[in-house]
């Protein structure tokens, strides 16, 4: 039996207006209502159709992963383009790597975020690509730059890291994941501890790896 064509995602200048209008009345209601929110009231808040919804994301979660997307580039783009630049760039590991913490943390710590974070985790178990969404939109954008450097160091002989993946977790482990944590239960870390946690977790990683300065 021949299959029916998929249908066409509106384009063009207007469309593009009508589709960012959607994802920002989307994001504004999942974040107050959940994923229940409603396509009507959805399309109501952005000023199209509901037919306008579903032509542009297909579906509830299409639309809920294109908020993600969004949200996500919005908040980490500066973050990701300034880990890499800044490795790309300089020859000390350490400052590079407390630069990228803080831009993780005060990206992901945002309310927003933290409060469509919650969201995802609460529906993952019902709509897994939600879950592969925000991984692949989040701090983990940031690991190819990661992965390149610990590699070029470890040839060059400054860095002792056999396990590379396991090495990028664990940086993300010291730095980003305590406040992920505490904000599970409504609780936020204060600004000391926070900069403490990025210092010394980058300090504890790079030692535990062996890191060895470049020569002056």
């Amino acid at each position: 039996m021949t299959q029916p064509p998929a249908p066409r995602v509106p384009a063009g200048e207007r469309a593009e207006r009508k589709r960012q209008a959607i994802v920002r009345a989307a994001r504004d209601a999942f974040v107050q209502h959940g994923f229940d929110a409603g396509i009507d009231l959805i399309a109501n808040q952005a000023g199209v159709s509901k037919v306008t919804v579903y032509n542009h994301f297909g579906s509830k979660e299409g639309l809920f992963q294109a908020v993600i997307g969004d949200a996500l580039e919005q908040a980490l783009d500066e973050a990701v383009a300034g880990t890499q630049a800044r490795l790309d760039s300089s020859d000390d590991l350490r400052e590079s790597l407390v630069w990228t913490a803080r831009s993780w943390v005060a990206a992901m710590t945002r309310p927003d975020m933290l409060a469509l974070r919650h969201l995802v985790v609460s529906e993952v178990r019902r709509f897994p690509q939600l879950g592969q969404a925000w991984r692949q939109n989040g701090p983990d954008r940031a690991r190819p730059a990661l992965v390149a450097t610990f590699e070029r160091l470890v040839a060059q002989g400054r860095l002792r890291m056999p396990d590379i993946d396991l090495a990028v977790i664990q940086l993300y482990s010291l730095v980003l994941y305590p406040h992920l944590i505490h904000s599970a239960y409504g609780a936020s870390l204060p600004e000391q501890v926070t900069e403490g946690l990025i210092t010394t977790g980058v300090d504890m990683f790079l030692h535990f790896h062996r890191y060895e300065p470049a020569p002056r």
